[in-house]
């Protein structure tokens, strides 16, 4: 609220709106963007597991979502190895992505796939989508 009151204030003072679009237009337009990458991370997976190969995405996606989103599309081997930076992540995918599920190609495929299971999950709470995992690995 503080922070509020101070962009108001900011706004009498300068005699402009610009602090308030700065501070409340990136939440307004970037929400939907929060949200439809965010419910690709773990909906519709399994629960309650170890292994963060089931219960965790990886999409590949293109180069502006991925620095808006700091390489958090590599969702799976930042859960496995949390200690390494964003900007490493993508490396990281190369060299352990044998011993991963299949990356989703797209957000529209993996979306294609989170929505009609969570729709089935409002009606059949114990249904998740099952993960093939690579065999002999070393994770």
């Amino acid at each position: 609220m503080l922070i509020l009151a101070g962009v108001v204030a900011s706004c009498v003072l300068v005699r402009s709106i610009e602090p308030l679009m700065f501070v409340g237009l990136p939440s307004f337009y970037g929400h939907w963007l929060v949200v439809t990458l965010g419910i690709t991370q773990h909906a519709g997976l399994a629960e309650d597991v170890i292994d963060h190969r089931l219960n965790t995405r990886t999409i590949y996606m293109g180069p502006l979502t991925r620095w808006i989103y700091w390489n958090m599309n590599y969702h799976v081997e930042h859960h496995i190895y949390p200690s390494v930076p964003f900007h490493s992540l993508k490396k990281l995918h190369v060299a352990i992505k044998d011993q991963l599920p299949t990356p989703y190609p797209s957000l529209y495929r993996a979306l294609r796939e989170v929505i009609p299971t969570l729709r089935r999950q409002a009606n059949d709470s114990a249904y998740f989508v099952k993960r093939a995992l690579p065999l002999n690995t070393n994770i």
